[in-house]
């Protein structure tokens, strides 16, 4: 019989035995669960990263820090017009970065990674 990956596909050697993992993964080698920022009342979790350092993670949020020119702005958010990456995440009203923003100033881009961050950053696109 010659030589397939079928076998090593389903963690087994060629003779028919079995692969064993040497170790479990370590607590700094598990994924974090996917987190999804939409839009509500701001709600925001805080994680233990590695070393002890804390990092503020942002759940729900409701207000963005727009640049208007050289100065910066709140408001409010309204709707996801558009997502670069996928339309459906628009549809389910998903703040991600590049995402095109309706606010009550008006059209905005998000320049941040609102996942990553406590806050939602965007440039001023058009005005009202």
């Amino acid at each position: 019989m010659p030589f397939s990956t079928d076998n090593m596909d389903r963690g087994r050697k060629i003779s028919g035995g079995k692969y064993h993992k040497q170790r479990k993964r370590r607590l700094f080698e598990v994924q974090n669960a996917e987190r999804h920022v939409t839009i509500g009342q701001q709600k925001r979790k805080q994680l233990r990263m590695r070393s002890g350092l804390r990092k503020t993670i942002l759940l729900k949020a409701d207000t963005v820090n727009i640049r208007v020119g050289n100065k910066i702005q709140s408001a409010k958010i309204t709707n996801v017009e558009s997502t670069p990456q996928n339309q459906f995440l628009a549809r389910q009203n998903r703040l991600i970065k590049g995402a095109i923003i309706e606010t009550s100033v008006g059209k905005a881009k998000i320049t941040n990674r609102p996942s990553q961050e406590g806050n939602v950053n965007a440039i001023l696109l058009e005005t009202k």
